[in-house]
């Protein structure tokens, strides 16, 4: 698979990986060994950043749309991220919000989907 999509799967940045793992292409067993037992640049990128929008989304508790209002387009590290829930600024807190009452819809749904009867 291309290192992108590798990269992807990871959860970590393409652009922060070494340039062996940017130039090469990853199979399928070379990706889960990654997985199965990180070596040191993964641990190190998965562990401080940069993160990409996905995980810095998921790590501030909010959608990757609610970052895009907010204007963050850049990766975040881990003490970035620290930073912004310790600041708490208004924007984190709406988004917040916003991501737990799309949640709960999704869930109320899920649930009346369920109550029907099978056809």
């Amino acid at each position: 698979m291309k290192p992108a999509t590798a990269a992807r799967k990871l959860g970590v940045l393409l652009d922060a990986t070494p340039t062996e793992f940017r130039e090469g292409v990853v199979s399928r067993e070379e990706l889960d060994a990654l997985q199965a037992d990180p070596p040191e640049w993964l641990r190190d990128l998965r562990r401080d950043g940069p993160h990409p929008r996905p995980v810095v989304a998921d790590r501030l508790g909010v959608s990757i749309s609610g970052l895009a209002r907010a204007e963050i387009t850049e990766p975040l590290t881990t003490a970035e991220i620290a930073a912004l829930k310790e600041e708490q600024p208004e924007w984190l807190h709406r988004e917040r919000g916003l991501r737990a009452e799309v949640q709960r819809e999704e869930e109320r749904l899920k649930a009346e989907r369920a109550a029907r009867p099978a056809r």
